[in-house]
């Protein structure tokens, strides 16, 4: 469903009290007449928002508003789903005005910003909430005409992913073979719990003793249940880790270095 603060603007600073209405055309003719432009629309920082079963979070949204006749007030807010009248996700479920700065006095251009809770628990109970949502832009000009940007930005908010590693024998002689195991989960909003991740490409790293940096020896393919295990060669005193790179709806995620004893 679409949502729209209802505005009296009695003031350029006037607070917006909040209400659902159908969508009207209205939005889409003040658009084509030249309504508020919509830019530099930014969620999160331009991070993606990674969510476990409880994390709970402040998500800001930045963006800027033009209109030749002045912005009274912009708002704006992220949705989940097909179009905006059939949305199974809206956050935050009733939006504020934004905190919108002025430019010059005749506020043809303002920079707006909002911030709002998310919770994951309360707030996300479907797997399929995980990937793209998109950023609603509206504004009200000082003719209270209204301009409404269905796709102003977008942003991905994704289920959390963790990886274990466990590297044997150790110690181990030199030139003989290095079992690496773990596993790759993800939160299941579902169940409540951590579920295995299968499918999912994994890199196989190595950092030598001393060093500073990982390098890449292979990659592996998650198994049932997420399951992990490769095999590779002894060659030095190191460490040895997973790394998943992450996917549309899942976050990356790097296990902790196992040191090998190589003798």
């Amino acid at each position: 469903m679409r949502i729209r603060p209802a505005v009296a603007v009695a003031s350029l600073t006037t607070a917006l009290a909040v209400s659902v209405i159908p969508a009207t055309a209205q939005a889409a003719d003040r658009a084509a007449a030249g309504g508020t432009v919509f830019s530099d629309v930014v969620v999160n920082g331009g991070k993606d928002v990674v969510l476990g079963l409880t994390t709970r979070k402040t998500v800001t949204i930045t963006w800027t508003a033009k209109d030749p006749d002045g912005v009274a007030a912009s708002w704006a807010y992220l949705w989940h789903g097909p179009n905006t009248d059939d949305a199974d996700g809206i956050l935050p479920q009733y939006p504020p005005a934004g905190t919108c700065t002025a430019a010059s006095a005749d506020r043809t251009t303002v920079t707006c910003k909002t911030s709002f809770g998310v919770d994951a628990a309360r707030d996300f109970r479907r797997n399929g909430l995980a990937g793209t949502w998109k950023v609603l832009a509206a504004a009200q000009d000082t003719g209270d005409d209204w301009t409404e940007t269905d796709v102003a930005g977008t942003a991905r908010i994704q289920r959390l992913a963790k990886v274990t590693v466990n590297a044997s024998p150790e110690p181990v002689k030199k030139g003989r073979t290095v079992t690496v195991t773990g596993r790759l989960t993800r939160a299941n909003w579902e169940s409540g719990g951590y579920t295995g991740y299968q499918g999912q490409p994994v890199r196989l790293q190595f950092r030598k003793k001393g060093g500073s940096a990982y390098t890449t020896l292979k990659t592996v393919t998650s198994g049932s249940g997420g399951t992990l295990r490769t095999t590779t060669g002894a060659k030095a005193d190191g460490y040895f880790r997973f790394l998943f790179p992450g996917t549309a709806t899942t976050g990356p995620a790097t296990a902790a270095g196992d040191f090998v004893d190589v003798r």
